[in-house]
């Protein structure tokens, strides 16, 4: 394992492993198995957009864009490697083999024949996936290094003439990208263009590093340089703001990297700081309880009646794991888990054969609503489905969690290597060309911001020892050779979060939420063009729309001060399958509640009621569950104003 640095390009603090690597265990092995035995693995089955994409040969796209089968491309590669699934693995080389072979004489990769449907963001999502299946996969390397070199020469010079391809010229009839998605993502396929220049730049290294230089470059003739929305004068504090390509939620969650992407091409310092000043003013206005960001298509401050994008949440995990890979600073590493933790198991029905376009933090229901909520998606989005909305989130959704594994170990120097994203996942390496149990290394692990002061490491029979985490908020043990057990304990701890004069409850890394009881029942997806039902040509026996109604009370103020765990499970040694299922997780949380009178608004939970006042003979005790596994939740709550005692 050798470390290629660039003078060219800022390196990373940490290097990532070979795709293929990292093993999942434990639970969130369950859940990717059920991903892939869900939509995840049979979109390139049956689902339109992917089986009969244009990118395959069919006639099926849902944009301009042409971005749905490489969406898929982007998630099946490191789910197939991430299981070692030999099904998948002969899905992402059927896709593979028809692109490459298919690569025009120009270079140009994709469909598109014309210059006025040749669109160079879905390129940018193949790439993310050519560059994962050639480290997965040294047999395909060479010929996918060969591919993305022709087209680097191609996007070269298309970029120098009037950066076609990335601008849409009125003049010549462009139709490739109208609402600037592509435009708003200049920094995306920078990234895999900086990984050809640092693995395989042959002698093309000066084109791929003009090639990077172009993409910046037009997106800032084309007005989407983040480096000016990332601003505290700029930024929108509040909701009176113009929606743009910026106040895009999925852009903007791709966004937060693009100051680091540029920082690595062009090493000015002010962007270190920017970076972290996006994610901060993210993080402050516009993002939710569960970690992700507020955005029904464009950002909606903090409201919990709004809803999230699932886009958002995996686009999300994505940055806060690229970003902690770059700094090393442990925010980012705790914001990625807590969007993999809460967001994203939210937004999935527990078997994964439907998701959800947007999730709401207080979600009392799950129907298709008689009003609209959302800004600009439909009322249909809250459901689990096949489609609710726009189909990017079916093509994009599963990328989730086998990054999330892939970005979990990382290594610095020689003899250093780290789990920074917590999770059960197991690690085959070599260090210095021998297997990790023949040689001597450092191992750490991140201790979050959320545990206790307490947090401990045993090795073997030693007496355990209080951690003490470094800058990068990593505790080192040395390990030698042969079998080496340590035992980290990160204690967990009850604590609240006040928001506009409500609550929402932790437990460790866990958002909880009220146990909503509810009526299942399911019909065959809707198109989502029109809500008709599609075909059973269309679909999948297992891919249903289902609603969500409750049948327990939902209308509650809670008294923060009487918060107790359920410590009874603890002695649970296997966790179900599903988890994240309303009768998954063992640890629940219960609290004093009282009923309230909370207004519905817009066919939804209105925003929570501001200190009601309740009669203290109402108190009940109402159990509170981890709020990726409660399909129905309120996990804003409205705080109890209790009589004054006398």
């Amino acid at each position: 394992m050798a470390l290629l640095i660039s003078e060219a390009l800022a390196p990373f603090k940490f290097h990532h492993f070979p795709l293929g690597s990292i093993r999942p265990e434990g639970w969130l092995r369950d859940q990717i198995q059920l991903s892939a035995d869900g939509l995840g693995g049979h979109l390139f089955d049956f689902y339109r957009y992917v089986a009969r994409s244009t990118w395959l040969g069919g006639s099926y796209e849902y944009s301009e864009l042409h971005e749905s089968a490489p969406y898929w491309f982007n998630y099946i590669v490191p789910l197939a490697w991430t299981l070692d699934d030999p099904r998948l693995k002969e899905q992402a080389r059927q896709f593979l083999d028809y692109v490459l072979d298919h690569q025009a004489d120009d270079g140009w990769l994709g469909p598109e024949t014309t210059r006025q449907t040749r669109g160079i963001w879905a390129r940018s999502l193949l790439a993310f996936g050519l560059t994962q299946y050639a480290e997965a996969d040294e047999s395909q390397e060479q010929r996918i290094v060969d591919a993305m070199h022709r087209f680097t020469k191609l996007a070269h010079s298309m970029l120098k003439d009037n950066f076609t391809g990335l601008l849409q010229d009125k003049s010549q009839e462009d139709n490739f990208d109208p609402f600037g998605f592509g435009l708003s993502r200049t920094h995306e396929l920078p990234i895999s263009l900086m990984w050809l220049y640092e693995n395989h730049p042959r002698d093309n290294g000066d084109i791929i590093l003009e090639t990077i230089d172009l993409m910046f470059e037009g997106g800032r003739v084309g007005g989407r340089d983040w480096t000016k929305f990332f601003v505290k004068s700029v930024f929108p504090e509040d909701g009176n703001f113009k929606t743009s390509g910026f106040t895009h939620g999925v852009n903007l969650a791709q966004g937060l990297r693009y100051p680091t992407v540029l920082y690595r091409r062009n090493s000015s310092v002010a962007l270190v700081q920017q970076t972290f000043d996006a994610v901060n003013m993210t993080a402050t206005y516009h993002t939710s309880l569960s970690g992700t960001i507020i955005g029904d298509e464009h950002i909606s401050n903090l409201s919990p009646q709004r809803g999230s994008e699932l886009c958002m949440a995996v686009e999300s995990m994505f940055s806060y794991a690229y970003l902690y890979r770059f700094h090393g600073a442990n925010e980012f590493a705790d914001r990625a888990e807590l969007a993999a933790f809460n967001a994203f198991p939210a937004a999935m029905s527990p078997d994964w054969w439907s998701h959800q376009y947007v999730t709401q933090t207080n979600e009392p229901w799950s129907r298709n609503l008689t009003e609209n909520p959302f800004f600009n998606v439909v009322s249909y989005a809250n459901t689990y489905g096949l489609e609710p909305n726009f189909p990017c989130c079916t093509v994009n959704h599963p990328q989730g969690y086998p990054k999330y594994v892939a970005s979990s170990y990382v290594y610095a120097e020689h003899d250093k290597i780290a789990h920074i994203l917590l999770g059960p996942t197991s690690l085959e390496t070599k260090l210095q060309g021998k297997r990790v149990k023949e040689t001597s290394f450092e191992f750490g692990v991140r201790v979050p911001n959320w545990t206790a002061s307490e947090a401990t490491a045993q090795v073997g029979r030693q007496k355990p020892r209080y951690l003490s985490p470094d800058s990068n908020g990593l505790h080192y043990t040395k390990v030698l050779p042969g079998a080496t057990k340590i035992i980290v304990k990160l204690p967990m701890d009850v604590h609240i979060v006040s928001r506009n004069e409500t609550v929402g409850v932790y437990y460790g890394p866990m958002l909880y939420a009220a146990d909503i009881a509810y009526k299942e029942t399911a019909h065959q997806p809707l198109n989502w063009t029109d809500r008709t039902p599609l075909d059973d040509s269309e679909s999948h026996p297992k891919a249903k729309d289902h609603v969500l109604e409750p049948v327990s009370p939902w209308k509650f103020a809670i008294d923060p001060e009487t918060i107790s765990v359920d410590t009874s499970p603890s002695q649970v040694k296997i966790l179900p399958n599903p988890i994240f299922s309303r009768g998954g997780p063992p640890i629940s949380l219960y609290v004093d509640a009282y009923p309230i009178d909370w207004p519905i608004q817009l066919d939804t939970a209105a925003l929570p009621p501001i200190n009601p006042e309740v009669d203290p003979d109402t108190k009940t005790r109402i159990k509170l569950i981890p709020y990726g596994a409660a399909k129905l939740h309120v996990a804003q709550f409205p705080v109890a104003k209790l009589p004054k005692k006398t």
